[in-house]
């Protein structure tokens, strides 16, 4: 892969597990922040027309692409700095981007319109990490089931609308991240009516990368209920995620 710089199947994963990143799109922070500011830049440059008119990507795509690097800059800059701003909270807030990231081009397969566009070039290919024909490498392929396991969640009001929450696997003693997975995902709501699935569309999301966190929901949700939903996700592999919990709920403090 190579990266824009505008001054000059089968369930299979890839030993990328064990090994450096070979996802499309980079998982490893590090990685991912490289590859989502030299893309998004990449699909704006050019002339007469931009590189993603070229390949016939929508406005929507577009700006889609280039509000996940938006977003991403100022967290990824807080991130950078070890000594100070470098906390969990942070480092969460930058796997959920990728998550969407990923998310966003399993749904509208960008990636996948790049690579069979008419006008694509052997260097889009290359930005955009896509390995085809001259740029594809063999590799070994280890075989993965999704995560089985349901989230057992303990959730502690612990006032001014903050809820400690323990997340165990359904037969642990202790909590922790399941293996198949590197975080918990939740979808939640605060207020008098519960949503009707984890599928409602006012649902928050948020994700975790450890199995103990505090959800701050806000001090002016207190006597509200917080209802809210788990599971064990993998950030490199979303389509591995385990099954949505029961939806639980607590009052809030």
């Amino acid at each position: 892969m190579i990266f824009f710089n505008l001054h000059n199947n089968k369930t299979n994963i890839s030993k990328s597990d064990i090994m450096p990143d070979r996802s499309r799109i980079p998982r490893m922070i590090s990685t991912f922040n490289v590859y989502i500011i030299s893309t998004s830049s990449y699909l704006i440059a050019g002339s007469p027309i931009t590189h993603g008119e070229r390949l016939e990507l929508s406005p929507a795509d577009i700006s889609t692409w280039i509000g996940f690097a938006e977003e991403w800059k100022p967290i990824y800059k807080l991130y950078s700095d070890k000594s100070y701003s470098r906390t969990t909270v942070i480092k969460d807030q930058l796997l959920l981007i990728i998550s969407r990231t990923v998310t966003f081009d399993a749904k509208y397969r960008l990636l996948d319109r790049i690579s069979t566009s008419p006008q694509v070039t052997v260097t889009d290919m290359s930005v955009f990490n896509i390995k085809r024909g001259l740029l594809q490498k063999k590799t070994h392929t280890i075989s993965i089931t999704p995560v089985k396991d349901t989230v057992r969640a303990i959730l502690k009001p612990i006032g001014g609308g903050q809820v400690y929450i323990k997340c165990l696997g359904s037969t642990a003693q202790r909590p922790g991240i399941v293996a198949g997975a590197d975080c918990v995902q939740y979808l939640y709501c605060v207020g008098d009516t519960p949503p009707l699935s984890a599928n409602d569309p006012g649902l928050k999301t948020g994700l975790s990368s450890r199995a103990s966190f505090t959800l701050d929901v806000g001090a002016a949700s207190y006597g509200k209920k917080l209802y809210i939903y788990f599971r064990w996700f993998n950030t490199r592999h979303p389509e591995l995620a385990g099954s949505w919990s029961g939806m639980m709920e607590i009052v809030v403090l």
